[in-house]
């Protein structure tokens, strides 16, 4: 419980220093109606605009959904290809992402920025979109204190600060109200298979908003020692004898269910979640992506851990 408290109230101060620096990048601005922000690069590269972006190019499928959740959909130009939420975005442009990026293609769309993740995209697409006279944004949201940073830099960029913060203080009244009524003591461990046996176990370790949502939730990622996104093996999850397992494979309806599959997995027969029935298929796109709907996934996962309080 008292890990659970102590991330609450972190989260709680990295939303606080982030709404001051947000304030005071609105108050140097306001007069002249510029736009002036740090993105999430390493080190952070400062982005100015004379005024809000009204076209824009988004690549990474949260950043998308955020654009649209601070109401600035009609500012969206282009999109990365996996941009898919809300359902209304499949109007807009799709163009190729990732190491595909094809920067040509974005440019006959005349953006004003374009916003990439620093994981997904390459300095050298960056650099050429400069070159270009377009400016670029980089996320890089790996926490929720990084989607909260997100929110307020999209938020500048678009116009759009006050509704970036009413969306943060939305998410943070969210995770509160599920951290307090939530019970759990922190003792028993949850593990999230993000790509399952087939491909290759891989899982959420610490500094990644899944480990922060289990937290808040009362358990414990079982996978709490390792960094980031991990691959891992079978042998491990097997050793680790999870409480709960949560897999955020997507069905398509044919076949065996990622939650029938993993239930049928030779030698997994004896693990506790296995044998108790706690094998849970997350909402894939809410759980994965560092966006707004991550408050939703955490509804869900309170759901299934807390099945008594619904």
């Amino acid at each position: 419980m008292k890990a659970k408290k102590l991330l609450s109230l972190l989260l709680t101060l990295a939303l606080l220093l982030s709404l001051a620096a947000c304030a005071k990048t609105t108050k140097d601005d306001a007069s002249s109606g510029a736009v002036s922000v740090t993105d999430m690069a390493d080190p952070g590269r400062e982005i100015k605009l004379d005024a809000p972006a009204t076209k824009v190019v988004a690549l990474t499928a949260a950043d998308a959904e955020i654009v649209c959740a601070l109401g600035a959909s009609d500012t969206l130009v282009g999109r990365g290809e996996y941009c898919d939420y809300p359902a209304d975005i499949s109007s807009v442009p799709s163009v190729a992402s990732g190491t595909d990026t094809n920067v040509e293609e974005i440019l006959k769309l005349e953006p004003q920025i374009v916003i990439m993740s620093m994981m997904d995209q390459t300095t050298e697409q960056v650099d050429a979109l400069e070159n270009a006279g377009v400016k670029v944004a980089i996320t890089n949201a790996q926490t929720v204190s990084g989607v909260y940073q997100a929110i307020q830099l999209i938020g500048a960029l678009v116009g759009k600060t006050d509704e970036a913060d009413k969306l943060v203080k939305s998410m943070m009244t969210t995770f509160a109200d599920l951290s307090d009524k939530a019970t759990g003591t922190g003792e028993k461990t949850v593990y999230f298979e993000v790509s399952p046996l087939e491909y290759g176990l891989w899982t959420a370790g610490k500094n990644t908003f899944m480990d922060e949502i289990c937290t808040l939730l009362g358990f414990k990622n079982a996978f709490a020692d390792v960094d980031g996104w991990a691959q891992i093996s079978e042998e491990q999850v097997l050793e680790r004898d999870p409480d709960y397992i949560v897999t955020t494979m997507m069905y398509s309806g044919e076949g065996q269910s990622p939650v029938e599959e993993i239930m049928a997995r030779t030698g997994w027969q004896d693990l506790k979640a296995i044998k108790t029935g706690n094998v849970f298929q997350a909402d894939s796109d809410s759980l994965t992506r560092p966006g707004p709907r991550l408050a939703d996934a955490a509804k869900q996962l309170f759901g299934f851990f807390y099945p008594e309080a619904q």
